[in-house]
């Protein structure tokens, strides 16, 4: 007796599943392949509206000031430095009660944007484009040096260049660097979304370190950004 196996009707529709996972797969495994852009007003009109652009000393000091009202006594917490027995302490009281202070505050939940330094580097011939190479920017302000810390970004981040790709590669083959800068766009993360620290560069100088978990990037060819909206 022929038996029909009921499970006949979804074979097709499986199949034509499986052609279609891996396209959809790589798009979202792929959050960090984004078109290099010619200046950073096209890269801004990307973001979501109302987002906070903390490019410069002024904006930033700004958005300390809403987070955290007033500089620390760096000078008081540092003491005579990492050879000072309370060292340690005070820096760890400083961030702890920052931290309670800041909890609720409506400068937690807003969307921000700042920028990282950038390099192309070997072409991805599956991708499409060229590879980036990052690099921390630091920005001195009245209350110390700032570094933005990005979580969560693309492992790969790749600048997909169109109709500029041969030119680049060949500046490249010259040994010619192509700097970019890389736009990050998150918010801060609640739990430690400031750290308090020292320069490891100038001595008792503080460092700064807004934790942002980073949701979208975009490049911008360096020679063509302009960091103002």
């Amino acid at each position: 007796m022929i038996r029909f196996d009921i499970r006949l009707p979804l074979v097709l529709p499986l199949l034509l599943l499986g052609c279609l996972l891996p396209v959809t797969m790589r798009a979202e495994e792929s959050p960090g392949v984004r078109p290099l852009r010619n200046g950073m007003a096209s890269a801004l009109a990307t973001l979501p509206s109302h987002t906070h652009l903390l490019f410069d000393q002024t904006s930033i000091e700004q958005f300390l000031v809403e987070l955290d009202g007033v500089a620390p006594d760096w000078t008081a917490i540092y003491g005579q430095g990492h050879q000072d027995p309370g060292h340690d302490d005070r820096l760890f009281a400083l961030n702890r009660e920052r931290d309670a202070r800041r909890e609720g505050k409506e400068p937690l939940q807003w969307s921000i944007a700042f920028v990282w330094f950038g390099e192309l580097s070997r072409f991805d011939e599956q991708e499409g484009g060229f590879r980036v190479a990052l690099g921390p920017k630091f920005t001195r302000t009245t209350w110390g040096d700032v570094r933005f810390k990005p979580e969560d970004v693309p492992s790969t981040l790749i600048a997909s260049t169109g109709h500029e790709t041969a030119d680049l590669r060949a500046r490249l083959q010259q040994g010619t660097p192509v700097q970019v800068a890389v736009l990050m766009t998150g918010r801060l993360i609640p739990e430690e979304s400031l750290i308090y620290d020292f320069s490891h560069d100038t001595e008792g100088r503080g460092l700064i370190m807004p934790v942002v978990l980073v949701e979208a990037v975009e490049f911008v060819l360096e020679s063509a950004q302009e960091l103002q909206p």
